[in-house]
């Protein structure tokens, strides 16, 4: 690297040629990245209450983001659309049922993390009991017919001489 005087006194020592510009590239960056990463912040609550409903109510919503998630509990966009539109319905005055009611026919059974026992989620009630029946069932199935193939032959006359032989060796070495 090349080394430049510095010009400005005594004192101040020898700068690395391009050091400058490179720290300057590098802090530019730094600050045109940082709105990039920058969120939102949460709201306050302006109602205790509403906020404490609100969150009573979202923990038995799923998260359509997530899926693994409660509403209450996820951080996606989305949820935070949802929990905003359960805190305007709160405001509205509707109950917790109508709220969830609401959520239901706009999202379907699915939004729910405990749905109702009914014919169209009858599979999602059964449907895993159904899948270890017949997991157990072709396990049974597969064991049964590898049993029946595995076939027990006897030694022949000269297999069992043979063994016969080596057994009686077998015996007397271990006499001595």
């Amino acid at each position: 690297m090349r080394l430049l005087a510095s010009h400005g006194g005594a004192g101040r020592g020898w700068r690395r040629a391009g050091a400058f510009p490179l720290a300057f590239l590098c802090l530019l960056a730094a600050f045109l990245a940082a709105p990039a990463a920058a969120r939102e912040a949460a709201a306050l609550a302006e109602d205790e209450a509403v906020e404490a409903r609100m969150v009573t109510i979202t923990q038995d919503l799923r998260c359509l983001v997530c899926q693994n998630e409660s509403l209450a509990a996820s951080r996606a966009d989305l949820a935070m659309d949802l929990r905003r539109e359960v805190r305007e319905q709160i405001k509205l005055g509707k109950s917790d049922q109508e709220i969830l009611d609401f959520m239901v026919a706009r999202y379907g059974d699915f939004v729910l993390y405990r749905p109702a026992f009914k014919a169209t989620t009858l599979l999602l009630w059964v449907g895993p009991f159904l899948l270890l029946l017949a997991g157990v069932a072709a396990l049974a199935l597969y064991l049964r017919r590898r049993s029946r193939r595995v076939v027990t032959t006897g030694l022949t006359p000269e297999e069992q001489e043979q063994a016969d032989k080596l057994l009686d060796l077998g015996a007397d070495e271990n006499k001595q």
